[in-house]
């Protein structure tokens, strides 16, 4: 009798021994050389717990000693950390995390002249190329481009024609035509050209510039890259807005 009550006792020892090892929270502080310390995981391996620090890199777990705390996140490099009586007794638990390094690797661009859309199949050969505002255009207005399958035709482009949208598109290719012209003349011609060779003053340059590609017969000749046509024309055309500034200086 004597035996089973010590066998008893000593199963009761046991039991008690185990609840007082239970775990407890553990508080503590994530330090990284990073802004935003939020979101990195704190995963206790004995137990699969896993937490998630807050913006402040401060976290809350549970955890006795001899658990091996696993800290992971994208930015920095893993770290494991077996926790000892200090960990628990210390009112400021803080791990110290070294910022991970992710180092590209070279990119090599290489550039293929024969392989583009119409080598590919994606556009039929000789097809014509829009520009950005042709496109549009195009789009708004062809009402062949928006025939169903059944034959009727979509009210996009006729709805476009009474709001005034067709026309404001309109204005947008003429500007965007000038806009080419004006790169081509300037990319022919240079400043010294309009002041010395053409005696252009040279506040009055651009709007010279804008005065020529204004005229349809000069955009024309410009448009072939003649540079000797272009050039006499040029000159005829820069008489004429002498002319005018002669005007309207007086």
């Amino acid at each position: 009798m004597n035996k089973a009550v010590c066998i008893f006792f000593v199963f009761l020892a046991n039991n008690l021994l185990a609840q007082v090892e239970v775990s407890t929270i553990l508080k503590g502080k994530v330090d990284a050389n990073i802004m935003d310390l939020e979101g990195i995981y704190v995963v206790n391996v004995r137990t699969e717990t896993s937490v998630v620090t807050n913006a402040d890199g401060s976290f809350s777990i549970p955890a006795q000693i001899g658990d091996t705390l696993i800290f992971s996140s994208v930015q920095l490099k893993e770290r494991r950390i077996v926790l000892i009586d200090e960990d628990f007794a210390s009112r400021n638990f803080v791990v110290k995390i070294e910022v991970g390094m992710n180092q590209l690797r070279e990119v090599i661009i290489k550039r293929y002249d024969n392989i583009n859309a119409v080598a590919m199949g994606i556009i039929p050969a000789g097809q014509r190329s829009y520009s950005p505002a042709e496109r549009k255009l195009k789009g708004a207005t062809d009402l062949d481009a928006s025939v169903g399958l059944g034959g009727s035709v979509a009210l996009d482009p006729l709805l476009n024609f009474f709001s005034g949208r067709s026309a404001m598109l309109k204005k947008e290719l003429a500007v965007e035509k000038k806009e080419i012209f004006m790169r081509l003349l300037e990319k022919m011609f240079n400043t010294d050209h309009f002041v010395q060779k053409l005696s252009i003053p040279l506040d009055y340059v651009k709007g010279f510039e804008y005065f020529a590609v204004e005229n349809e017969s000069f955009t024309k000749i410009l448009n072939t890259n003649n540079k000797t046509t272009t050039e006499f024309l040029l000159a005829e055309l820069a008489v004429k807005y002498k002319e005018i500034i002669a005007c309207e200086n007086n």
